[in-house]
């Protein structure tokens, strides 16, 4: 099969599976795209009398049918045609004859391809904004829904101070929303038009109008000059894949909240069957799976990143065989992205905070306490600093101390005199109260309760009496506990 770049020499079938390799069906993304990219430039060729109409009207009415029969699925970009714009080329002149092998005067595969992936980028983004403010939206129901309950505020995993729901929710909410605002900044970038650029050096001695087909594609500017346009390969990926990444470590931070409010011992929050999966060995189990596939995934958008950076850093200028490698990573980043932004928007109205589970440390309160101290004594935010702390370094009432919890239960049990702030943590009951309440499937008990008492040890059987019957291996026996020379009887041969 004959190739656009084709001069007769034979080509090695490895050489093209290694220099296609997987392009040829992340193009099959871009088709609709170039399309229509390929339609504003043989309107622009017919303006400037480098086409007849008629030639226009096959070439219009051709690339139509062509990317309506790829959207229902009956042709794709296969290896053999090397690429989209390879495809669309071949496919057009076989439908209309020698009119569409006239399309491609006035620009190369590199403008060609770029002006429509800065097309689907700017869909994209979009795509992406759309599902951003759904979980943002989410996280507003959940605010007017639950907005009231409480919530201990943590710092370096301790409870510091007191919050909400609310605060929670609409923290998160926040940031996504400007995550939102960080992803539309990109199409500064993106709204560029490349075409008429061709390789990167124009098109010399062809009267062509690069503002032509910027107006009929809608980009705000041409890219000035011609030889910006691939050194720019790379860079508007770039900036959507960080926007990307930034909003991805959001919700990641969203999702690893849940896994932790989620868990036995902090109680804090419910989720139903349909939004957990199970175990294979342990039949108790319902696992959070979403939320945890969400939090990894996070780093598969760090790694698209980085992966585009590193194929862009030091490449001369001009166009470079490596730029052609930025399309997986930025589609599977865009793919995960929207994949994590649909799933959390629908978990998160499902998720049901349990205010009897939700409990606040007696000390939760020290900071407001010491704002007061300020505000109704006047004196310096330091000393009142001082004297709170002084307040809470001291056993509360009840005999319990600060930090004294177990699962989010009292258990002054537990704890015992140490050094530090007085309190030292006193392991036995505590182990035991935990092992009694997860082998029962319940909530941990007070410690103060003590220990249930232990089962009577089991008693070895007897020694049998007379000779065993054939084939009976008796059980092996042992010396006292605490023997260093213990050893276990050998078993005798079998009798016959």
């Amino acid at each position: 099969m004959s190739r656009l770049w084709d001069k007769g020499a034979p080509l090695d079938e490895r050489v093209l599976r290694f220099t296609a390799g997987e392009d040829h069906a992340l193009d099959n993304r871009l088709v609709a795209y170039d399309v229509r990219a390929s339609i504003a430039h043989a309107e622009m060729l017919q303006e400037c009398g480098l086409l007849a109409q008629d030639e226009l009207d096959a070439i219009r009415n051709g690339l139509n049918e062509i990317a309506a029969a790829h959207a229902r699925g009956e042709w794709s970009v296969t290896l053999e045609l090397e690429d989209g714009q390879t495809a669309l080329e071949m496919l057009l002149t076989r439908r209309i004859g020698t009119a569409g092998a006239r399309l491609h005067a006035g620009r190369s595969r590199n403008d060609q391809v770029l002006t429509a992936l800065r097309l689907y980028l700017r869909d994209a983004v979009e795509s992406l904004a759309e599902g951003a403010r759904h979980v943002a939206e989410a996280l507003d129901g959940l605010t007017a829904n639950q907005g009231s309950v409480a919530l201990p505020g943590y710092t370096h995993m301790q409870q510091a101070m007191p919050s909400s729901v609310a605060l929670w929710a609409q923290g998160f909410a926040a940031e996504i929303r400007d995550d939102i605002e960080g992803l539309r900044h990109s199409h500064r970038r993106i709204g560029k038009n490349p075409l008429g650029s061709a390789a990167g050096y124009g098109t010399p001695n062809l009267p062509v109008s690069r503002d032509a087909t910027r107006a009929k594609l809608a980009f705000p500017a041409n890219h000035e000059p011609v030889t910006a346009v691939q050194l720019s390969r790379g860079k508007a990926e770039a900036e959507v894949l960080f926007q990307i990444t930034l909003l991805m470590q959001d919700v990641g931070r969203l999702a690893s909240d849940l896994l932790l409010f989620y868990t036995r011992e902090f109680g804090f929050v419910r989720l139903p069957d349909a939004f957990t999966t199970g175990s294979s060995i342990m039949p108790q189990k319902r696992n959070p799976d979403v939320f945890e596939l969400v939090r990894g995934r996070t780093a598969t958008a760090q790694a698209c990143l980085a992966e585009v950076l590193g194929i862009t850093a030091k490449l001369p200028s001009g166009y470079q065989r490596d730029l052609q490698l930025i399309k997986a990573p930025l589609f599977r980043s865009i793919d995960v992205c929207l994949e994590s932004l649909g799933i959390m928007a629908a978990a998160i109205p499902e998720v049901q905070f349990v205010p009897e589970h939700i409990r606040m440390d007696t000390d939760i309160h020290a900071a407001a306490e010491a704002n007061a101290l300020v505000a109704q004594e006047g004196i310096p935010f330091r000393e009142a600093y001082q004297r709170i702390g002084a307040k809470y370094a001291r056993p509360a009432e009840g005999g319990q101390t600060t930090g004294s919890r177990l699962f989010g239960q009292d258990t002054a049990g537990c704890t015992k005199p140490g050094a530090g702030n007085g309190v030292a943590i006193n392991p036995a009951p505590c182990l035991r109260a935990a092992r009694r309440a997860f082998s029962t499937g319940s909530r941990p008990q007070r410690c103060a309760e003590g220990a249930a008492p232990r089962p009577p040890a089991r008693r070895p059987p007897a020694p049998r009496k007379g000779p065993s019957p054939p084939g009976f291996y008796p059980p092996p026996t042992r010396g006292p506990p605490g023997n260093p020379r213990c050893r276990a009887v050998r078993r005798p041969t079998l009798r016959k």
